[in-house]
């Protein structure tokens, strides 16, 4: 950890369990214009990847154009299952308790969401000040911009920090800034994760030991 000085989150999948909420209410909504696809494929296919790239998925699986009011229905049902069901991801918590140095969100949601997810799962004082959004920066993942962007404002080069995260996208993202990245796997994106230069980590517990926390 001595060279380490600064650590950057992912939000979805890595602080917050939303991703599982999410993916549901895709599968959902592509099933009412008649998509057939599994949870399973639907975790492969959209985590970490922009809700534009997602919404393209289901239109090409469908073969026509989604409905003008499905960007906003699809916010308005997740909102509302993230108020109901999030929860914190098993053991960050006290991961970050743990941590000395500092550290920030990078996300490509909007950062209404990053706001409303870290609120509702009681992260909101840890990170504020400290969530950085590729809405506010038109750069997603896989585009390295957020987690550049994240550690410039966070004051430090991109040797000095580590990103943790989730996806095959915001792997490739981290890796193409130059970052050193932790994936949390499990049994859907472990292969991906490792194939694309993460260090693979399946608990904060092991993550911690890892780092010598």
């Amino acid at each position: 950890m001595e060279n380490i000085k600064c650590v950057i989150f992912d939000c979805d999948g890595v602080l917050v369990d939303s991703e599982t909420i999410g993916n549901k209410i895709l599968v959902a909504m592509g099933e009412e214009l008649g998509l057939k696809m599994s949870l399973q494929e639907a975790f492969l296919k959209f985590n970490g990847t922009s809700l534009k790239n997602c919404f393209q998925i289901i239109q090409d699986g469908i073969e026509q154009k989604l409905p003008d009011n499905f960007e906003s229905e699809f916010r308005r049902r997740s909102f509302e299952a993230f108020k109901k069901e999030m929860k914190p991801v098993k053991g960050a918590k006290e991961f970050i308790h743990k941590l000395k140095i500092p550290f920030c969100v990078a996300s490509s949601g909007p950062i209404e969401k990053v706001f409303l997810n870290l609120t509702t799962t009681g992260f909101i004082k840890q990170f504020e000040n400290k969530m950085f959004s590729s809405y506010l920066i038109n750069s997603w993942k896989p585009d390295p911009g957020i987690f550049l962007h994240a550690a410039k404002e966070m004051g430090f080069t991109v040797e000095e920090c580590i990103v943790i995260e989730d996806s095959k996208a915001g792997v490739i993202a981290a890796k193409r800034g130059g970052f050193t990245v932790y994936g949390l796997a499990n049994s859907h994106n472990e292969k991906e994760l490792e194939k694309e230069g993460a260090i693979i980590f399946y608990s904060y517990e092991e993550l911690a030991r890892m780092l010598s926390l």
